[in-house]
Parts: structure tokens; sequence; C-alpha cells
């Protein structure tokens, strides 16, 4: 297994019913952020959106985004 780079972001995805979470967690900072939406939306589209979260949680905490 490859060791982690700054910036690197795990993502974790759950169903329940007809709605989805997904979170983003920072791995140097292990920031996390969650987002809910439908759960037909793509894998693609749930962890962007996770991602865009993240970002803006970094960027408020003064550490930039990835």
């Amino acid at each position: 297994m490859a060791a982690r780079q700054p910036g690197d972001v795990l993502f974790e995805i759950t169903y329940q019913g007809n709605v989805a979470r997904c979170s983003a967690i920072d791995v140097a900072t292990n920031t996390e952020v969650s987002i809910v939406a439908p759960a037909t939306y793509s894998r693609f589209t749930l962890q962007q959106n996770a991602l865009r979260k993240l970002n803006r949680a970094l960027e408020a905490k003064g550490q930039g985004g990835r």
C-alpha cells in the first residue's frame, strides 16, 4: 500500500432508503465533512459535492483547499 500524501481525501458513502450520505475526510488534517443527497445521485456527484464542502471547511480553518 502506498503512503498517504498530503491532500489525500477518503470518501465514505452510505445509503438509507432514498437518501445517500457522503463523508469526505482530509487525511492530513483529519477534517471531516458530510453531505446528504438523494440516493439517485451518482457516486461521482456525491464525491464532488463533498469535496467542495471539504475545501470550504479547510479554507475556513486557514489550511487551504485540496
